[in-house]
């Protein structure tokens, strides 16, 4: 018992007049990834199926496959032949399976000899679809935080994951034998997801430990969704596709949150690094004692009162704001000095005459005039320049003294190359 290719030229008349059975996926939704052949024509006085219409496929019978759709002819539970290829099937109780591949190539041939039915055709013939689509939406949430180690924290964290995730069957012959409950016309993901689920976020934990241990930015994981396919894919897909025929497809986060203690680490830490800005904290200074006099002012025993307390505490800080501001106001003069430091380093240069250490036009010690830069003249164009090439043509500054290649004259060591030999004439 077997499909073999219906010819399209013999589809002219109308599937009704030249067919005994036309069967076809029952509706699929995006959340269907199993489903049950039906008769396009069940009440049809031409359909010859009178016994057992809903386990019976007559010999002769066409089964028409959709894209993305995987068919499977079953006997008795088992897997008697398949296609994976759009088209229209004769059903031929006569001939061996064709065992039509399509997009997985022999891979599925391997499968097929462990699922295969073994007997002579039998009185419970059914064909079943297999959604080969990406199962989309599939919701998922931490039930509990998950630990994340942060690096630019330097601490232990915990957030909670929500979003949803889709997968993909890669092996529909597996899928059908360890997926598809038995006897079920109709599934739909939500009806089997519990068990995945639960593996879902189990390997989720681990990808965001892993992405935590490769020094991720707890703040970049919300941002990371593909990068987090490729961690899910790393963690389940090995597994899910040998035993299950399936693998994660995408992985989409929707939100990523802390809990209290987290919240109350990220907050401390950011805090402290704003002030440690002298700029900053000098802000927060000056903020606060302009707080502390708006508080004065507004005390309800009168505002001299409160200029006379906080005075007095300011006096029992021991001018801890004045010492405050000073530090700040070193701190930032420190900062704007740093930038001019390697320029002056930069322009340093060293008096020939007493070997003292200079910064300006003249030495500080014997006041000898800084010698001008050195200079060289193009032996192609004769411009002054400076440096490793010319600046007007881009020739190669030469090495040693001038030489003729006509005739040999060489100037002396030392000596600018003239721009024509003094001896034969020739242009240097």
């Amino acid at each position: 018992m077997g499909i073999i290719k219906a010819a399209l030229s013999a589809l002219g008349g109308g599937l009704a007049d030249q067919w005994l059975e036309v069967i076809e996926a029952d509706d699929m939704s995006d959340k269907t990834v199993f489903t049950s052949g039906v008769a396009v024509r069940s009440g049809d006085s031409r359909n010859s199926n009178r016994k057992g219409t809903t386990d019976t496929v007559s010999d002769g019978s066409v089964i028409h496959v959709y894209p993305n759709q995987f068919m499977m002819l079953v006997d008795g539970g088992k897997v008697v032949d398949y296609t994976a290829e759009e088209g229209y099937y004769k059903v031929d109780h006569s001939s061996m399976p064709s065992l039509f591949n399509g997009q997985f190539g022999d891979a599925l041939r391997e499968t097929f000899s462990r699922v295969k039915y073994g007997g002579v055709p039998s009185s419970k013939q059914k064909v079943y679809f297999i959604n080969l689509q990406e199962i989309k939406g599939i919701k998922f949430g931490t039930r509990t935080p998950v630990n994340y180690f942060d690096s630019f924290y330097n601490a232990e964290l915990n957030l909670r994951a929500h979003g949803t995730y889709s997968i993909k069957v890669t092996d529909p012959l597996k899928f059908y034998a360890e997926v598809i409950p038995k006897n079920q016309a109709r599934v739909e993901i939500d009806a089997i997801n519990e068990q995945y689920l639960s593996e879902f976020l189990e390997g989720l934990q681990a990808a965001i430990n892993q992405m935590s241990a490769d020094g991720v930015r707890i703040s970049y994981v919300a941002s990371k969704g593909r990068e987090l396919s490729r961690y899910m894919n790393d963690v389940l897909d090995e597994d899910w596709r040998g035993t299950r025929g399936m693998e994660i497809a995408a992985v989409g986060l929707a939100s990523i949150s802390y809990d209290e203690e987290s919240q109350k680490l990220i907050h401390m830490r950011n805090q402290g690094a704003m002030l440690g800005d002298p700029t900053v904290r000098e802000g927060y200074v000056q903020g606060s004692i302009a707080r502390g006099l708006e508080a004065a002012g507004s005390n309800a025993a009168g505002s001299m009162q409160g200029f006379m307390g906080m005075g007095l505490g300011m006096n029992q800080t021991g001018g801890f704001m004045a010492a405050a501001t000073q530090t700040n106001a070193q701190q930032m003069a420190a900062q704007q000095a740093k930038p001019a430091a390697p320029t002056a380093q930069a322009d340093a240069w060293k008096c020939e005459k007493c070997g003292a250490s200079c910064t300006g036009k003249f030495c500080p010690e014997c006041g000898a005039p800084r010698p001008a830069p050195e200079t060289w003249t193009c032996p192609q164009c004769g411009a002054v320049c400076k440096g490793k090439f010319c600046s007007e043509c881009g020739t190669a500054r030469p090495i040693g003294p001038a030489k003729c290649a006509k005739c040999g004259w060489q100037a002396e060591e030392g000596a600018h190359a003239p721009k024509f030999c003094p001896e034969c004439g020739a242009k240097f």
